[in-house]
């Protein structure tokens, strides 16, 4: 027992890789899913004869963890697994579960409080805080020449008697002349605004205007404008919608701003620099515990975040590497409210409706459909292919094994398997990637390549390194 203490003390101390190496079976697999195997001389191969693949640890990896989504899934399938069940469409599609719970739960806290009456529209409209405002737009480049300006100028000049005396119809010369395509489908409306939102000299023009008024024509650093202030009667609806849109963004701040004072939300020291290590390599830090954000009642951790982060946009990702520690901090303290915010819908029973249901199911089929079609591979092709559990299996990783083959080199195009359902056959299967094993693969792929290379010199013909047989793996399978 003693020896066995000391080995485990000196590996600890060490934290040398070589070590490790050594006491892990010379790490001839690089990762394991629900028994399958994707070993070192595989990816070897793979990542050394693509030239796509980057050479370098965090690439191979990567493409590890891609394999090991794919496996599974696909085991899933072998195995008959209903994969299109309530309990996975809710797991599989958490972003948009979040989103309509939110709405729901948003419907419920804040919407009724920013319905206008028809009186409170009227006063609104009557003070004249807040306009509405219509325009046609010439536009003249920056960089336009002289006679480019005067022409437009004209043709403004032109259009100004049709535009003051149109009236109601001022909207339909807007659709037909102006060139503000953000407007002009909206007969020129710009939405309601308050004063400073616009540059001065259209400012200046519009805010003189009385209901049912048109300005002369105007020249801003855009071009030359023709304003007009439709009254209330011709835009009732589209002013009470846009104040209550203003509203319920006063209202949304207030609250959001009360939940960070309330539940003191506020990141860690080093919350940054961990956020950009976690961004640069998510694979590493989806089982991060470290604290990102303290608040009363909580910590969200690195984990937390990466699991956020797979539900936005990926340029969100590619951004945080290079955003500042206060831009960072920021963004974690808005990622916390909307956790805190799900929280407080689930504990207010929210539910969601038949609707939501349909539209979940509707995209998670979607995605579904993509897998076995890039795959070719579905339930019935696995039933009518093999006759036991161990030959589904079997046909089903070969159909895995030729989509990886042809995404690596080029031949077909990636489609990853959506991150939410990935974490969902993850959770249900047993799998691991293993780091030794990655470097290991990593070596022998950089002299496939510096071997491939060399043969391409001139009069040399080109010789490709035959794959080695997958290895097949009998130890006892261990989740990570």
């Amino acid at each position: 027992m003693r020896r066995l203490s000391l080995v485990l003390l000196v590996l600890s101390v060490a934290g040398c890789d070589a070590m490790r190496d050594a006491f892990s079976a010379r790490a001839e697999i690089v990762a394991r899913a629900d028994g399958q195997t994707l070993t070192v001389d595989r990816l070897a191969e793979l990542a050394g004869s693509g030239k796509q693949v980057p050479l370098d640890p965090m690439s191979l990896s990567r493409l590890a963890h891609v394999w090991v989504d794919y496996a599974l899934f696909a085991q899933a399938l072998a195995k008959g697994e209903d994969l299109r069940d309530s309990a996975t469409v809710s797991e599989a599609m958490w972003p948009l579960v979040s989103q309509l719970k939110w709405e729901r739960f948003h419907e419920r806290l804040i919407a009724p409080r920013a319905q206008l009456t028809p009186t409170q529209v009227d006063s609104a409209y009557q003070a004249g805080e807040a306009r509405l405002f219509q325009h046609i737009l010439f536009q003249v480049p920056s960089s336009a020449a002289p006679t480019v300006d005067a022409q437009k100028h004209r043709q403004a000049d032109q259009v100004w008697p049709q535009a003051r005396a149109a009236g109601a119809r001022f909207g339909q010369l807007a659709a037909r002349y102006s060139e503000d395509n953000g407007s002009k489908e909206r007969g020129g409306t710009l939405g309601v605004s308050e004063r400073g939102q616009f540059v001065p000299a259209f400012e200046d023009a519009a805010w003189q205007l009385s209901p049912g008024g048109v300005s002369p024509v105007v020249k801003s650093p855009f071009g030359y404008h023709i304003i007009r202030r439709p009254p209330l009667a011709e835009v009732r609806d589209s002013f009470r919608t846009s104040l209550e849109e203003r509203l319920t963004y006063r209202l949304d701040s207030l609250y959001l701003d009360s939940l960070t004072t309330a539940r003191r939300i506020e990141p860690v020291g080093r919350a940054a620099a961990l956020v950009r290590s976690a961004a640069q390599d998510l694979d590493e830090a989806r089982n991060s515990t470290r604290g990102l954000v303290r608040y009363r009642g909580g910590t969200f951790t690195v984990k937390d975040l990466v699991r956020w982060l797979a539900a936005l946009d990926p340029s969100v990702v590619q951004a945080l590497p290079q955003a500042t520690d206060e831009q960072i901090n920021q963004f974690l303290k808005v990622v916390v409210q909307r956790q805190l915010l799900l929280e407080q819908a689930d504990a207010a029973g929210i539910k969601l409706t038949d609707d939501d249901w349909r539209v979940l199911r509707v995209q998670h089929d979607s995605a579904i459909s993509i897998l076995g079609s890039v795959l070719n591979l579905t339930p019935r092709m696995l039933m009518d292919s093999a006759s036991t559990p161990e030959a589904r299996r079997a046909f089903a990783m070969a159909r895995v094994q030729d989509y990886f083959d042809r995404v690596v080199r080029g031949r077909a195009r990636f489609y990853p398997v959506p991150p939410f359902l990935g974490e969902t056959v993850r959770a249900r299967g047993e799998w691991s990637v293993e780091q030794a094993g990655v470097r290991r693969a990593l070596e022998r792929a950089k002299e496939i390549r510096a071997s491939a290379d060399s043969s391409e010199s001139p009069g040399v013909p080109r010789m490709t390194p035959a794959p080695r047989p997958t290895g097949v793996d009998t130890s006892p399978r261990r989740s990570r």
